[in-house]
């Protein structure tokens, strides 16, 4: 794999110049099909899921106002500082919903892949650019916490088109553009500050000399120590130095633990080092200057947000530091280890007698999930570091070790294909059989390496222009058919029909009023994209928490009110460290279930609509007060509507 020839070399040697032209945009072409069919295989778009929810209900309120009285938003929350709402918010005004949504999530896959590829395009050759890309693909991309977030987000954010920017400007600076990057880092920065933050930072350093690149990277660290220090000491009259008190400290911790660096476990801090050992080996494996300039700013970026995120988590702490998270900057540093991947790895296999294991090892420590990922990235720099001393002998010995690796994972990945073929497929959902079965064979990472490889090998070996563009035909119809399949949604949230089968409810309820769906869920996506109307409390709008005392302050309050119905599911800390010590080796995140959820009962809803900010109660449950049935067929069949207003008329409230 890593020995295959650039495009540009493809083209027989008596090609003439326009047809070897049109044979290179035929093979690239393919390769581009390709790897759209290698994304859809592998992904699943989640639409209005996660974060993605989020960002939906913040581009909804630009085009209907009232919904801005959501307590998500009532307070302020980070939508204050992004230009990706009113950009959504038109995609959707144009588009639908789920459509405009669609759209702009591929728009900025798109921009993030292309950016990649045309970055390393820059740097090293076109066939380590394509698989650059695809190791982009296949990796998880994933940062922080119990690996919550990730640059290859399978739902649309405004990290999806700041993080797209930021790799398209750092592709325009390699092209020797550097006023043309910082502009386009400017509006990245517009989009979403958190994660364009680094990208500006990294651009910087690659226009600075090492040296004081690093002096200007302590200088800043050390600035921001001293400011933490004199914020937490003393009541300074700026607005952006307060300190975070008790009250509001607890609330964020519970809910946003990944903030504080204290709570990250053992596998949260391997994969935070895995990409700095990745690009060490970068920086002592590739001569060309700019990639291993890339490579240090890169690592340089990372300790310093590291450095802060320690500082802000420790200190105070100062709600500026806090909310700036600077943790994130390892996004850019994962994300640089991984597209450096393959001219890495190329590097390795071609300049050193025991180049191949060590770059076997280093790919494997990306695409293999059963095996320790640092483990096999650190034995590689081992290797490559020790390879002065290992005598030739023990060289071609190591080769024989790299093909009996090979031939056990190849040997191990047939058996797994083989296992999940010859499995009952059991509820494949809406998907056709065919797909879903090449969903389990392709899901391996190191099997999509592999594929790609051998079409790669196949492209080559093609003489003949009209079977290249034969097989860009094959890869068309291939992601024609299954693109659609991959970016179609299963819930009904938001669409068309059901919003028309709730004309009842919403005429029922005034835009503005708050409405509690009991048993709720961690997803407000019923109240806000099917009712279009504020949701009472959920554990996704206690996302902003951390950004306003007052949010924090008014969860508390109605999560007190709440508690008749259960215990709150926005709590995570508390979740996350009983399920740790009762099974000390799952460190996935935990809310309520609905079996935790007490049902309601008449006691409970006069309870819950004592409080004057709920103004509707959607339930299973008929408790009295006349509510509102609804009838039709779907999830809520049965279900009741209960105005709180007539329930606080029926029982005077002490």
């Amino acid at each position: 794999m890593m020995s295959t020839p650039a495009v540009a070399d493809a083209a027989p040697s008596g090609a003439g110049g326009v047809g070897a032209r049109l044979r290179r945009l035929g093979v690239a072409t393919a390769f581009a099909l390709g790897l759209s069919t290698l994304w859809a295989l592998t992904h699943h778009y989640r639409g209005l899921r996660v974060d993605g929810e989020l960002y939906a209900f913040q581009a909804m309120a630009r085009l209907h106002p009232w919904l801005s009285a959501d307590l998500y938003l009532k307070y302020g929350s980070q939508d204050r500082y992004t230009l990706f709402s009113p950009i959504y918010a038109k995609f959707i005004e144009l588009f639908g919903l789920r459509l405009g949504g669609q759209l702009l999530f591929l728009a900025c896959l798109a921009g993030l892949l292309a950016g990649a590829w045309s970055l390393i395009r820059r740097l090293s050759a076109a066939h380590e650019a394509w698989f650059a890309v695809t190791l982009l693909i296949l990796t998880a991309g994933t940062y922080g916490v119990s690996s919550i977030f990730s640059y290859t987000e399978s739902y649309l954010t405004a990290r999806s088109m700041g993080e797209a920017l930021a790799v398209i400007a750092l592709a325009v600076h390699f092209g020797r553009r550097p006023v043309a990057a910082l502009v386009i880092g400017l509006v990245a920065l517009c989009v979403h500050p958190l994660m364009a933050l680094p990208g500006l930072l990294l651009l910087i350093c690659l226009w600075l000399p090492t040296r004081i690149a690093v002096m200007a990277a302590a200088a800043g660290v050390l600035a921001i120590l001293a400011f933490a220090l004199t914020a937490a000491t003393v009541s300074l009259p700026w607005s952006f130095a307060t300190v975070v008190d008790a009250s509001w400290l607890d609330i964020a911790r519970e809910r946003s633990q990944f903030l504080f660096l204290r709570y990250w476990g053992t596998g949260d801090w391997e994969s935070a080092v895995r990409p700095f050992v990745c690009l060490t080996l970068t920086a002592l494996v590739v001569p060309d200057p700019r990639t291993r300039k890339l490579a240090s700013s890169a690592m340089l970026v990372g300790v310093s947000g590291m450095a802060v995120a320690a500082i802000a988590g420790a200190i105070g702490p100062v709600a500026i530091l806090l909310q700036g998270q600077a943790w994130r900057w390892m996004w850019l540093t994962t994300f640089v280890s991984v597209v450096l991947l393959a001219p890495t790895a190329v590097r390795m296999w071609r300049d050193d007698p025991s180049g191949p294991l060590c770059a076997l090892l280093l790919v494997v420590g990306w695409t293999f999930s059963v095996v320790d990922s640092l483990a096999c990235v650190e034995t590689a720099l081992f290797i490559w570091l020790m390879r002065g001393y290992i005598p030739r002998s023990s060289a071609r010995r190591l080769n024989w070790l790299a093909a009996a690796i090979g031939t056990v994972l190849l040997l191990w990945m047939l058996a797994n294909a083989w296992t999940s073929l010859r499995a009952p497929l059991g509820d494949s959902g809406h998907e056709p059989v065919l797909i879903s079965r090449l969903r389990q064979t392709v899901g391996l990472e190191f099997t999509g390496i592999l594929l790609a490889w051998l079409v790669w090998h196949g492209m080559r070996r093609l003489r003949s222009s009209l079977a290249i563009y034969g097989v860009c035909l094959g890869f068309l119809g291939a992601a024609a058919w299954i693109l659609p399949v991959s970016m179609s949604q299963v819930d009904s949230v938001g669409t068309p029909a059901e919003i028309r089968d709730f004309a009842d409810w919403r005429a029922a309820i005034p835009p503005t009023s708050n409405v509690l769906l009991v048993p709720g869920g961690p997803s407000a996506g019923f109240m806000w994209f099917t009712l279009e109307r504020p949701s009472y409390l959920t554990a996704n709008q206690s996302a902003g928490v951390v950004f306003s005392p007052e949010t924090a302050a008014e969860v508390r309050r109605r999560t007190e009110i709440l508690l008749p119905l259960g215990k709150p599911d926005w709590q995570f800390l508390t979740a996350n460290l009983s399920k740790r010590a009762r099974a000390p080796a799952d460190h996935g995140s935990t809310t309520a279930t609905v079996a935790d959820k007490n049902p309601l009962t008449h006691e409970i809803l006069t309870h819950l609509c004592g409080d004057p900010e709920l103004g509707f109660v959607i339930a299973q449950e008929n408790v009295g007060f006349d509510p509102l049935r609804h009838s039709k067929a779907g999830k809520y069949k049965d279900w009741y509507l209960y105005d709180c207003h007539s329930v606080r008329a029926a029982v005077p409230q002490a």
